[in-house]
C-alpha cells in the first residue's frame, strides 16, 4: 500500500474513533470541524434526525483570511451565538482527525466564550 492510502486510512480511523464517542442529539448536538489551509468550517449536527442545527465558517463571515487562530476564534464565537439563538446550551466537540491545538482549540474556546458548554 502506498503512503497516501496509508495516511488517508489513518486519518479516517482517527476521525471515526473520535466520532463514535460523540453522538449528537437535539439537546446536545455534535460540533463537527473541518479546516483547510485557507478556511475553517464548523457545524452543529443532530445525528438522530440527521440535520444541521447551525453552521459558521470563515467563508460565511467573509473574513479576508480564515487560516489563522484569530479567524478560528471568530468562527467559534459566531457558532456559539447561532447556537444560543437555536436554544442549544450544550454540545459535544468532534475534532475529527485534527489535533486539539491551534485553530481547533481556538474555535472550541470561541464556542465556550459564547456560552455553549461541552
Amino acid at each position: 500500500m502506498n503512503l497516501g492510502k496509508r495516511l488517508a486510512r489513518r486519518r479516517r480511523n482517527r476521525a471515526n474513533r473520535v466520532r463514535k464517542r460523540v453522538r449528537g442529539n437535539a439537546e446536545r448536538p455534535r460540533i463537527s470541524v473541518h479546516r483547510t489551509n485557507m478556511h475553517i468550517y464548523a457545524q452543529m449536527i443532530d445525528d438522530e434526525s440527521g440535520r444541521t442545527v447551525c453552521e459558521a465558517s470563515s467563508v460565511s463571515l467573509k473574513l479576508p483570511y480564515g487560516g489563522n487562530v484569530d479567524a478560528a476564534k471568530k468562527v467559534g464565537e459566531e457558532l456559539g451565538k447561532r447556537a444560543k439563538d437555536n436554544n442549544v446550551g450544550q454540545a459535544g466537540f468532534d475534532r475529527g482527525p485534527y489535533r486539539y491545538h491551534g485553530r481547533i482549540k481556538a474555535l472550541a474556546e470561541g464556542v465556550r466564550a459564547a456560552g455553549v458548554k461541552f
